[in-house]
């Protein structure tokens, strides 16, 4: 069965076409600037030249006419029709309590997760839009939804509560929920996978370190604990995220800058983090290492930072699993930055963590980048949340 993940954003829609008998994709692209002027599509087939088209995008419909036109056309198309296409995976950001697993989508989903928007409001509606839009265009083709929080629903009350009245919880849902799931879904089972170990029995952390991060705990192939909450903002410093503060910030900042608090708040999510730490240079990591080695202060007093956060929450895991057999890297900066992987591991020497900086520089494959005389293993694991959300609808439809 061929498999269509639509992954929305606000203003762009990644997408691929994957064989689910296979497991690989057969197209793949993103389209950009949806709603905005100079909208384009980049759409590559297997086999074939990366195209990249210009094209107004109004909305996600015509971003979604657009996909599956890509995927037809005569020329470089990889299905005769749409019907050759036989689900439809979509990722939601929020699903709340309601959802802890995936879910064929129905009108009462669809309502269901409406109710999420307001914890999600940045993702959620632009996820229903990307429904919506495929719906009107394969009203015939069955649909299912895959939730970024559905992986950490098995994390305990005392790890997903905060120390706020209860009655917050009980009135408007006011909780950790944790969201980059499919990936960490994906890496954890993955990895034990690929080192032949238990997955069932098992503790292990998972370090999903993109523009956006997150670190998990994983025992026995549930999640207990993870870095981010009630919204992706806390946690880790990230891309332009600040992660964990003393919420007191945001009332000295509104009261010295004059700002309202969705001001700070916008603050918070776009122009702190790294970037902001590198006194605004960059939140791509391969400037801030090459400035880094350039001797800029700045963007090392930011790479240094980030990996102080990443090691601490490294070792509040360990507390909360009471030891770790495994450490996974993953996502974009995970995969790609080996800097940052020894800068983190330099703290963990206390677990008997030992470093093949040789190994910790190959890039590309699942990997173990530990000596063989360290006590705990270090893999990098590269993530595949589209082939995990193709896998939970493949197995609903």
């Amino acid at each position: 069965m061929n498999i269509l993940v639509i992954n929305c954003g606000s203003s762009s829609l990644k997408f691929q076409l994957i064989d689910s008998d296979t497991e690989k994709w057969i197209a793949k692209g993103l389209c950009e600037r949806i709603g905005m002027e100079g909208s384009v599509i980049n759409y590559t087939p297997v086999g074939g030249d990366k195209e990249v088209t210009k094209s107004p995008m109004p909305d996600h419909t015509e971003a979604i006419r657009l996909v599956l036109e890509a995927l037809t056309n005569d020329k470089t198309g990889v299905v005769k029709n749409l019907d050759e296409i036989g689900a439809v995976g979509h990722r939601i950001v929020h699903g709340g309590e309601r959802f802890a697993s995936s879910t064929v989508i129905d009108d009462k989903v669809i309502a269901a997760i409406k109710e999420c928007n307001d914890l999600a409001p940045l993702h959620n509606p632009a996820n229903l839009i990307g429904i919506d839009a495929c719906r009107k265009l394969m009203p015939k083709t069955p649909m299912v939804a895959v939730f970024d929080t559905a992986f950490h629903q098995t994390m305990p009350e005392k790890a997903y509560m905060y120390g706020l009245p209860y009655r917050y919880y009980e009135k408007y849902k006011i909780r950790r929920y944790g969201f980059h799931g499919t990936s960490h879904a994906y890496v954890s089972a993955h990895a034990a996978e690929f080192l032949g170990l238990d997955y069932n029995n098992l503790k292990m952390i998972v370090c999903h370190l993109g523009n956006g991060a997150s670190v998990s705990a994983v025992k026995n192939g549930k999640c207990v604990d993870t870095s981010m909450g009630l919204t992706p903002l806390e946690g880790l410093i990230m891309g332009t995220r600040s992660g964990d503060l003393d919420p007191a910030i945001i009332e000295f900042i509104a009261n010295k800058e004059n700002m309202t608090l969705s001001e700070v708040l916008n603050v918070l999510n776009k122009k702190s983090g790294v970037y902001g730490l590198s006194g605004d240079l960059s939140s791509d990591f391969r400037d801030l290492e090459s400035a880094h080695l350039e001797g800029n202060k700045l963007a090392t007093l930011a790479l240094e930072t980030y990996c102080y956060r990443v090691a601490k929450y490294i070792g509040s895991y360990v507390a909360a699993l009471n030891g770790v057999d495994v450490i996974c890297f993953t996502a974009g900066i995970g995969e790609n930055a080996p800097i940052v992987r020894t800068m983190v591991c330099e703290y963990l020497g206390y677990l008997g963590i030992s470093i093949d900086e040789t190994e910790n520089n190959k890039r590309g494959d699942d990997n173990i980048i530990s000596t063989k005389d360290s006590k705990v293993i270090v893999a990098v694991i590269p993530t595949n949340e589209e082939l995990a959300i193709a896998r939970e609808t493949l197995a609903l439809v």
